[in-house]
């Protein structure tokens, strides 16, 4: 045995005690017991979490008797219905699971830093030194988060006024930011200089985005998907992100496509029509580019120059002309 293993299960074993915060001494079968569902469902609720079955094997404490018995309670209320819940869960957990992987690249960046600087005499002190002072000012932080969007998750759906239909269905500017030539770019890099290149990429977009009034849904490595309540902001947003990321020597150019029409939220995403167009125009648009659909073009007032493409064919969507955008120079929207 290399003197690494022992290392990295003492590492494995203090930092779960230090996150957790408690022991681990039930199996799947006993908590479901203790916290008021039966085992298929104290499984489903597992699953539906994002984590493997256990098995028989010692894998829960008290908390986990408590969201077992949390999830039972509301499922015994009848304020929610089972399928409710158990989509809340799966949204909850995907959503963590991927929040969770993000922390701990982070953090192993800070940790190598802290050795290398002298700050700490080895990774596992380093690590055990930030899950002690680190996470749980981290963990208030993210219910502020989770509050504050939630808040404004449900002003968006009250916006859309009392008619059931349109709850979870909406008009909105979908855009797609795209970096060009990211394959073979990638080819060339190693893995930290692209992973550099992707959360500097993501970041930026979703400054900027942001900035703007629109949202981010999500990013995917070499594109960010993000919606706007109104056409010529969207507009802007994505002329905005042009101009910035061509500013950036360490990045690569990027396409955008926008497209305007009935969209529906669920889980966080959207899906539709205008979602489909955005991507498949950003894929046919040159580099440093806007493409929009004439939906978005018919909502543009004076501030922009349109000019109407050629006819391609865009799959799923037939032979299609794409319009390009540019600011009308010397007009001042603000």
């Amino acid at each position: 045995m290399s003197q690494s293993e022992p290392s990295r299960s003492v590492l494995r074993d203090t930092l779960a005690r230090l996150i957790l915060r408690h022991d681990l001494t039930l199996t799947s079968a006993e908590v479901s017991d203790k916290g008021g569902l039966d085992h298929a469902d104290g499984q489903r609720l597992w699953r539906a979490l994002g984590f493997p079955e256990t098995g028989d094997s010692i894998a829960y404490g008290d908390p986990d008797v408590t969201a077992v018995a949390t999830v039972a309670a509301a499922l015994e209320a009848g304020i929610l219905d089972e399928a409710t819940v158990f989509r809340m869960t799966r949204a909850l957990g995907a959503t963590m699971a991927r929040l969770a992987d993000w922390q701990v690249s982070a953090l192993v960046d800070q940790i190598e830093h802290d050795v290398e600087g002298g700050k700490s005499d080895t990774r596992l002190a380093a690590a055990t030194e930030l899950a002690r002072t680190a996470a749980p000012g981290f963990e208030q932080l993210m219910i502020y988060a989770w509050r504050r969007h939630l808040a404004a998750a449900a002003a968006r759906v009250e916006a859309l006024g009392a008619v059931d239909a349109e709850l979870l269905s909406t008009t909105m500017t979908v855009g797609f930011a795209d970096l060009s030539r990211f394959t073979s770019l990638s080819n060339g890099l190693d893995d930290n200089s692209l992973g550099a290149l992707v959360e500097n990429f993501e970041t930026r977009c979703a400054d900027i985005i942001t900035a703007h009034g629109g949202r981010v849904i999500k990013t995917l490595g070499d594109a960010v998907l993000f919606v706007s309540d109104d056409p010529r902001e969207g507009t802007r947003t994505a002329l905005d992100l042009v101009r910035q990321i061509a500013m950036r020597t360490e990045l690569p150019n990027i396409c955008v496509g926008l497209a305007t029409g009935s969209v529906i939220s669920r889980l966080g995403d959207v899906y539709g029509p205008p979602v489909n167009l955005a991507a498949r125009l950003s894929h046919v648009a040159r580099s440093n580019r806007v493409l929009v659909d004439k939906a978005t073009a018919d909502a543009l007032g004076d501030e922009f120059d349109a000019r109407t493409l050629p006819p391609r064919p865009l799959r799923g969507f037939g032979n299609l002309s794409p319009i390009t955008v540019s600011e009308r120079r010397g007009f001042r929207s603000r």
